[in-house]
């Protein structure tokens, strides 16, 4: 592992947090993507923030700006450093420092930011998104980003050609060299060895920081630029014949299995949420929260409880987080996060339900998200009538319902 001590390289880590995530909305409605619960105790900040903690990277800068209150809190209660170490996980608002005007894109974010390069004097800037689920070691990525000698390390992945559409597309060469890196592209290419798979940006990068400085005052004057690091910043290097990619299929996490080896899922739509909490309560999991040698952190709040099943209530293939109640209901191939009541004689069935959600009794959830407060009135019905849902609910294209944080059905 790289660390930030005598002789090895002062690294910061820089976490872009501060998109709004409209796709995913309702969740985004009253808080920022980061910061979205997940997997029963988590958010989705906790899963860069922990593949960096564990690969020895603690100076972390999370830059954020919309809505971010709920994220900035968990980032103070759940993410502390303490001790005179120099080292730090804290989060940055928007500042407009460069005059009255906030962040217009990804790159200009860490332009506004760049205060924080200055006081810490890194001699590698990680510049990493915060929306996704994975485990990665980061710490690989960099050792190989300081062999390559190239200026920026792009990590890439295989993804269905179909699917690529939604991220940066890479062709490279036989020595890593990226040749080519097409932001979103309407046809993304196909690899050398499997037309129907496009090698993709994960939006993990990795640069030698004046190297990053450099693209980051160039990118600010070009007044064609939209201030973007997949958009612009990445190609700017690429035409420089300055940026290398790294394979994260070659990424070795301790504890990993063959199962969940390499998974990486972008939550960034409601049926890409909803399908990676599917992945989680597999009798072997796509992706496996228990694996004790690279842990997700994170903390739970309330000094909760431990769930409790009575009067013959059950769950079934499901993932059930503490202070939760069922009691005489039937929860099957569910997440339920803290706090959930699920009352006599309702029944939930592949659904993802956020702390705090109550099921009323004889109600029926099926196919649906419920976020957080969530109260579902005795009877009701939520994912049966289809027609009756898309009346007072939102729908996604794969017909997950969703219901908004402290709705009452």
């Amino acid at each position: 592992m790289v660390e930030s001590v005598k002789g090895r390289p002062n690294v910061l880590a820089i976490v872009l947090a501060g998109g709004e995530g409209k796709r995913l909305y309702p969740l985004t409605g009253d808080r920022a993507k980061p910061a979205v619960p997940f997997g029963g105790t988590y958010r989705l900040i906790d899963f860069v923030l922990s593949n960096l903690v564990n690969a020895g990277f603690l100076k972390i800068c999370v830059l954020t700006q919309y809505k971010s209150h709920s994220l900035d809190r968990h980032i103070s209660l759940s993410w502390k450093v303490i001790g005179p170490t120099g080292q730090y996980i804290t989060s940055v608002p928007a500042q407009q420092r460069l005059g009255k005007r906030w962040f217009t894109g990804s790159a200009d974010a860490i332009l506004q930011s760049l205060n924080l390069i200055s006081d810490e004097k890194p001699d590698y800037v990680i510049v990493f998104g915060a929306d996704h689920v994975y485990r990665m070691d980061p710490s690989q990525m960099m050792e190989e980003h300081i062999a390559s000698g190239r200026s920026v390390s792009v990590a890439g992945i295989r993804v269905p050609r179909k699917e690529a559409t939604a991220f940066g597309c890479i062709q490279s060469d036989d020595e890593g060299n990226i040749t080519e890196f097409l932001e979103k592209p309407a046809d993304p290419p196909g690899t050398p060895d499997d037309p129907d798979a496009t090698y993709a940006s994960m939006g993990n990068y990795i640069f030698t920081t004046e190297a990053l400085v450099r693209a980051l005052k160039d990118d600010a004057e070009d007044e064609d630029s939209d201030h973007d690091m997949g958009g612009d910043i990445i190609p700017y290097f690429v035409r420089r014949n300055d940026a290398h990619v790294y394979d994260f299929s070659a990424n070795e996490v301790p504890g990993a299995t063959e199962r969940d080896k390499g998974y990486w899922r972008d939550v960034g739509t409601i049926d890409a949420f909803y399908e990676c909490h599917m992945d989680l309560i597999s009798v072997h999991p796509i992706f496996n929260l228990y694996n004790a040698q690279w842990p997700i952190h994170t903390t739970v709040e309330g000094n909760l409880p431990p769930a409790k099943f009575v009067q013959g209530g059950i769950a079934q293939s499901s993932m059930v987080a503490p202070g939760s109640i069922i009691s005489a209901g039937t929860v099957r191939n569910s997440v339920l996060s803290t706090d959930v009541v699920v009352e006599e004689g309702a029944t939930v069935e592949g659904a993802v339900l956020m702390p705090g959600v109550r099921i009323g009794k004889g109600a029926v959830v099926r196919h649906a998200i419920l976020d957080k407060n969530v109260v579902v009135s005795d009877g009701e019905l939520i994912g049966v009538d289809h027609v009756r849902d898309a009346q007072r609910f939102t729908v996604s294209a794969g017909g997950v319902v969703v219901v908004g944080k402290n709705s009452v059905v």
